[in-house]
């Protein structure tokens, strides 16, 4: 079954519904998939998909008990996204990470890194967002028209995680390619083009870029930095000695870097210019941007899915799910469930409850950058109201085909001074 913009929800059987194709979110169609789920099924089984058999869960109230059951919906058992894991071939690496581990290890890996994020950093961090947030606006063309993505969001984004990592400068580009490259796989882009011999090998050249990153930290007193974290936490202090580990951390923390804020930097201006009434609210009261900054979030919710794996028999909302199976959380669908968020389509920037949505996960399992990346956000659009009346969009945005993040391309916008 094809899902497109010419295909009627209603005409489609219910247990034929698959809203794991990438082409719903690349037409930025899937609204009326994830509400006929919430109104019929919201623990829905599919039989077979190009992602094999899975559970979708869509409701708020389920997503949060999976995300909350870590005995029974593992992370470890086939990682957490719909995509099976992929089959190295032989002399290939499998990478591996925290978040795809449950239990004690888990925590273990998490804390070695979690102070990078503590209260003191994020303090730390805030004057460095604002200059370099200051710095990009101020350089920013008036009276032409750019794409907002590449000269804004990713580029605020390479900044700040150059910066995470204390990573070469100049070099920061690339790891926003690496981040893009770890998601690229045809299951969850549906290209089946994409090369996974080149997108392994140029793999392998982030992770030697990190060793030496690595090796050249060894022996320097304690910073703030995440290659640091992990050196001088008993957890992970000789992480860099075993290769899969070391590769799928790295590209854990990059990936979680970089898309959750910027994408939703690109979002809130999406969703400004999609709710005008909103935007004149915003210039009548700035100080609603800790508040709005929530609402992008859920608005956005750049993490589409993640997955877990049955460890054992249960019912969840009536359905008798196996051991073994996959479920899949759908935080994009929980984020606009009717029963937790009134109008839930509409941005709405004092929404009393915007912080009730899961964008960033629920339980042990919670992003642990979230309130790095709320910072990120509200200095920055600080900063734009600072400059700018509006940031016109004055095109046609183009977005990306991915079920795992929700991926803006292009947004052409037009600057227009306060």
């Amino acid at each position: 079954m094809g899902i497109g913009e010419d295909i009627n929800v209603n005409d489609v059987p219910l247990d034929e519904i698959d809203v794991s194709r990438p082409e719903i979110f690349l037409n930025d169609n899937w609204q009326p998939w994830f509400e006929r789920l919430r109104k019929e099924a919201p623990v829905h089984y599919l039989a077979d998909s190009v992602n094999g058999p899975f559970w979708s869960v869509t409701s708020h109230e389920m997503i949060k008990a999976v995300d909350t059951n870590n005995e029974i919906f593992s992370s470890e058992a086939k990682g957490i996204a719909i995509v099976d894991p992929y089959v190295a071939e032989e002399g290939q690496m499998q990478g591996k990470n925290f978040i795809s581990m449950d239990g004690d290890e888990h925590i273990k890996q998490r804390m070695a890194v979690a102070p990078t994020v503590a209260p003191k950093n994020l303090a730390g961090f805030e004057p460095l967002i604002r200059e370099r947030a200051s710095d990009i606006l101020d350089n920013l063309p008036i009276g032409e028209t750019f794409n907002w993505v590449e000269e804004v969001s990713i580029e605020l984004t390479a900044r700040m995680l150059a910066t995470l990592f204390d990573f070469p400068y100049e070099d920061r580009r690339k790891l926003v390619h690496w981040s893009d490259l770890a998601t690229n796989v045809p299951e969850v882009t549906g290209d089946d083009s994409i090369d996974m011999k080149e997108r392994y090998d140029e793999l392998m050249g982030a992770a030697a870029a990190f060793y030496q990153l690595w090796i050249a930290k060894q022996g320097q007193p304690p910073s703030f930095d995440l290659i640091s974290m992990l050196q001088h936490n008993e957890a992970t202090a000789r992480m860099n000695e075993d290769p899969e580990l070391f590769l799928g951390n790295l590209l854990l923390l990059i990936v979680g870097g970089n898309d959750t804020t910027r994408n939703s930097i690109s979002g809130g201006v999406l969703a400004l210019n999609k709710y005008p009434d909103q935007y004149q609210k915003l210039r009548e009261n700035p100080d609603l941007i800790p508040n709005m900054v929530a609402e992008i979030v859920r608005w956005q919710t750049p993490v589409i899915h993640m997955r877990r794996t049955a460890l054992a028999d249960i019912e969840l909302g009536g359905k008798k799910i196996k051991e073994g199976d996959k479920v899949v959380m759908w935080y994009l669908s929980g984020n606009r469930d009717e029963s937790v968020f009134e109008d839930p389509e509409k941005f709405i920037i004092d929404r009393t409850n915007a912080r009730a949505h899961v964008a960033f996960g629920f339980g042990v399992h919670r992003c642990m950058g979230n309130r790095l990346a709320e910072m990120q956000l509200c200095v920055l659009w600080e900063e734009i109201m600072k400059r700018y009346d509006r940031v016109e969009i004055v095109g046609d945005v183009e977005r990306l085909p991915n079920n795992f993040i929700r991926g803006i391309k292009d947004v052409p916008v037009r600057l227009h001074r306060v």
